[in-house]
């Protein structure tokens, strides 16, 4: 009997000792994730600049041209003719200078009259005026005929089937007229007057219509 309860206290002894030895193995801490690293080689990002590159100016426009008082010939700031009772009258300088650019004949005007003053000093044969009347296209050739005619001729061919109307070359202080029929430079055109006196023309001329 005691031989049996001796058994029986070692059992128990084992089996207390297997229970309390046993015990759940320790869970290590996690790591902390450590930062990815940044890449190494990359080239860094531009920083933006700070202000804009300013723009260009657009480049001025050039400077329009005034209008010409016949399509060719620039009316220099003169003004037109005054035209009362179908009629006009201009004045010629020793400045070589008509004092008008343009003539408006009125449509209802049978005939139309031009009345040329010379207001400089010098005498006809230094600087004479008078005023011809033309097609814009047959100016030239008409001013060289003119002069190749001479003094005496008044600088216009006798006979030029080209010439409208002229009045006669006069110097300074004298006064000269002409008058035409209208239907002569209603059609055709464009029509221009101008000095015949040699050299003149370049500088002496302007545009005459019918309006």
């Amino acid at each position: 009997m005691t031989t049996r309860l001796t058994l029986l206290a070692a059992a128990c002894a084992l089996t207390l000792s297997a229970c309390g030895g046993s015990s759940a193995p320790d869970t290590p801490d996690a790591a902390p994730s450590a930062a990815a690293p940044a890449p190494t080689g990359a080239p860094a990002a531009a920083p933006a600049p700070d202000t804009a590159p300013p723009a260009m100016a657009p480049a001025a426009a050039p400077a329009a041209m005034a209008p010409a008082a016949d399509g060719g010939t620039p009316a220099n700031g003169k003004p037109a003719a005054e035209v009362s009772d179908c009629g006009t009258t201009i004045e010629g300088t020793d400045a070589m200078q008509y004092s008008v650019s343009s003539i408006a004949v009125p449509a209802s005007c049978k005939d139309f009259k031009i009345t040329l003053k010379h207001t400089g000093k010098l005498p006809a044969a230094a600087m004479g005026h008078d005023v011809v009347i033309s097609k814009a296209a047959d100016m030239e050739a008409v001013d060289a005929d003119g002069r190749a005619a001479g003094a005496e001729a008044g600088y216009v061919k006798a006979g030029d089937a080209r010439v409208v109307a002229h009045t006669k070359l006069i110097g300074g202080g004298e006064t000269t007229s002409m008058t035409f029929p209208v239907d002569k430079i209603k059609d055709g055109g464009p029509y221009v007057f101008f000095c015949s006196f040699p050299g003149h023309s370049a500088l002496m001329k302007g545009s005459i219509t019918v309006q």
